[in-house]
């Protein structure tokens, strides 16, 4: 074997084709493409709806119930993600919760962690959203 060696097929071949693959596969057809993306002629779809913020409230405490129901203290509002009205709901949701726990059971206190939190949530953004300050 020499130093001076001539490349074979296989190895000039390989670079031409990976580019030929790269260059078709990134290119579409003259109708899905332009200026406003793939069928800027068609009817666009919906952009996601935002949460309201009851909703996020209402997964975010219950959330927290649940891991603060069999535990005994609670965290950081901040470091939960949450506002001190939340906060507060989250304290008097397990709060019952802890108490139905134990008069019916595990199943009627993560429903009323549920029902609860869905229902202060709604009442404490029922006229939008609060506005005194981030920890409202």
């Amino acid at each position: 074997m020499g130093t001076g060696r001539a490349l074979g097929w296989g190895a000039a071949l390989a670079p031409a084709l990976l580019i030929g693959v790269l260059v078709t596969g990134c290119g579409g057809s003259q109708e899905d493409s332009g200026p406003g993306g793939p069928a800027a002629d068609g009817p666009a779809s919906p952009s996601p709806a935002a949460t309201p913020p009851e909703e996020l409230c209402a997964r975010i405490v219950s959330h927290w119930s649940r891991e603060a129901l069999d535990g005994d203290g609670y965290g950081d509002y901040q470091s939960m993600g949450m506002s001190n009205g939340q906060y507060d709901i989250l304290r008097e949701v397990v709060d019952a919760a802890r108490a139905e726990r134990e008069r019916v059971g595990r199943r009627a206190a993560e429903r009323l962690v549920d029902v609860e939190a869905r229902t202060r949530c709604a009442r404490l953004y029922q006229d939008g959203n609060p506005t005194e300050g981030p920890w409202s």
